[in-house]
Parts: structure tokens; C-alpha cells; sequence
């Protein structure tokens, strides 16, 4: 399998940033999926200078309903006539985040979209092809990101809960990855659902983690560094919304487990 970043927080040039979050995905197989969409375009850009072909996907997931992750479903809907894009229910619902300056704003989905005849509504465990697994349904708040508390949804009254979210495994053979968005159910605990859904924890994992602006204290991520370690034989890979400070911070107490993939970084998993 190969994952090429195509949205990231930051780039390597010629590649361009933004903040948000897509990834490439190529199977042993050759099925080729797109994992969220950044923020509009630029996921399209970035993939021309990778030289994917973005009208070839045969699968794309949105992890949840933030515009962040999904904003470039109209873009990705222009250019890809044949692939089945699978959201979880209530994702096109209203979210909000909270700013310090800018008070409440719109963060979510353009609805518009949510009746295209491409795209699939899904919801619990859902298998879309041999091998790749669509999952929600995590409890348990162990390493729960505090940043979760500044996010509002279907009102903005009403704190997120994170309904919306699903992860995606795709398994080949001994070599198991897990893909998700933010982790705003908290990495730890979508870690626990995985081994429920399919036996056994994943050998990688390509995650945001949401720790970028939630001033986690020192002893938080020394417990998530201490759960992490604890899965056995797993490589990290985080992106995106867990920030540099807290990637810096979990690469100390994580030596050698935990890499950061940036845009225009490839990671090519061994066959099993």
C-alpha cells in the first residue's frame, strides 16, 4: 500500500498547504481511495504535482463534517464521475467552533451536496470492499482532546458529539492500517473500537490527533504517549490538527514509533 499526503498544515515545495487534511491511498490491489478532501481545490493541485489522477479514484471517505476534511467534496465531485463517496449520517448537519476573537463560527459541510447520487450516507461498521472497513460507534474518553470543548453542533448551544466521525481500515494480510481524520473521540479510544470491529489492533496508523490548540498539560501527553506505546508492533503517523509542539512533545516519548507526514510525503507499506 501507498499513502500520499496531498493536504497537510505544511508542505514540502513544490507542494502548497492549507490547514486541513487529504490523503492518497493505493492498495495492494490497485483500488485507489481518497481519504478527505482539505478545504476546496488545493487537494487537486497538489495531486497533479504527485501525478494522480483524481478522476481514477474508486473510493473517497469523508471522516467527518468539518469543512476542513470535506470542503473539497464539490471539487472532487467535478472530477471524479464514478466513485462512491462514503459520509457518515449527520455529517452535513451544522457544526461550529468558538474563536476567542471571532466568537462563533460555521465550520461544517455544504448540504447541498448531501443528495448527490455519488454520495452514501452510512452509519456503525460499514465493509465497502474486500478488506476495507468503514467504523464509528467509539466510546470510552481516555485521552479525550481537551480542543473538543471549543467545537458545537447541530447548534451552538449544543456540544459536538463527534456522530459524525468514522475511521477506515484497510487490511492486508499481517499489515493493517487505521485512517482517521481528527480523532476527536480521542486516537486511544478509536484504537480500542478497531480491535472490536476487527480482533486485533492495527500494525500502522495515519491520524490527526487534535492537540494543535487545546493546550494539553505535559502529563496528558505523557499518558497518550504511555496508551500508545502499550498497542504493540504499531508505527504512528500524524498530520494536521495535532501540531508540531504536540508531535515534537509524543516523538521524545515515542522514539522511533511516531513520524510526521507532511504534504507531498509518501509512505510505502511492506507486502505481507
Amino acid at each position: 500500500m501507498k499513502i500520499t499526503s496531498l493536504v497537510d498544515n505544511i508542505s514540502h515545495p513544490p507542494f502548497l498547504s492549507e490547514h486541513g487534511l487529504s490523503l492518497h491511498i493505493v492498495t495492494q490491489q490497485g483500488l485507489r481511495l481518497l481519504f478527505d478532501m482539505g478545504q476546496g481545490t488545493l487537494f487537486l493541485e497538489n495531486a497533479l504535482c504527485s501525478g494522480i489522477d483524481i478522476s481514477q479514484t474508486d473510493h473517497a471517505v469523508i471522516s467527518h463534517g468539518h469543512y476542513d476534511h470535506g470542503g473539497g467534496l464539490s471539487a472532487f465531485l467535478q472530477h471524479n464521475h464514478k466513485a462512491r463517496v462514503w459520509v457518515a449520517e449527520r455529517a452535513f448537519e451544522p457544526h461550529y467552533s468558538q474563536h476567542v476573537d471571532e466568537g462563533m463560527k460555521y465550520i461544517g459541510l455544504s448540504s447541498e451536496l448531501e443528495h448527490h447520487p455519488q454520495v452514501k450516507m452510512v452509519q456503525g461498521t460499514v465493509r465497502i470492499a474486500a478488506g476495507i472497513t468503514l467504523f464509528s460507534d467509539v466510546k470510552g474518553r481516555v485521552c479525550f482532546p481537551k480542543g473538543n470543548r471549543r467545537l458545537f453542533g447541530p447548534t451552538m448551544t449544543q456540544h459536538d458529539d463527534f456522530c459524525h466521525e468514522q475511521n477506515l481500515i484497510i487490511e492486508e494480510g499481517s499489515i493493517i492500517s487505521l485512517f482517521a481524520g481528527c480523532a476527536h473521540h480521542g486516537i486511544v479510544n478509536i484504537l480500542e473500537r478497531c480491535r472490536e470491529v476487527i480482533g486485533r489492533y492495527p500494525t500502522h496508523v495515519f491520524a490527526g490527533m487534535h492537540l494543535m490548540k487545546s493546550s494539553e498539560h505535559p502529563l496528558f501527553l505523557q499518558e497518550l504517549a504511555h496508551q500508545l506505546a502499550m498497542i504493540p508492533h504499531c508505527t504512528y503517523y500524524t498530520m494536521h490538527c495535532t501540531g508540531l509542539e504536540a508531535f515534537t512533545r509524543l516523538q521524545k516519548l515515542l522514539p522511533g514509533r511516531i513520524h510526521y507526514l507532511a504534504c507531498g510525503d509518501n509512505v510505502t507499506l511492506p507486502s505481507d
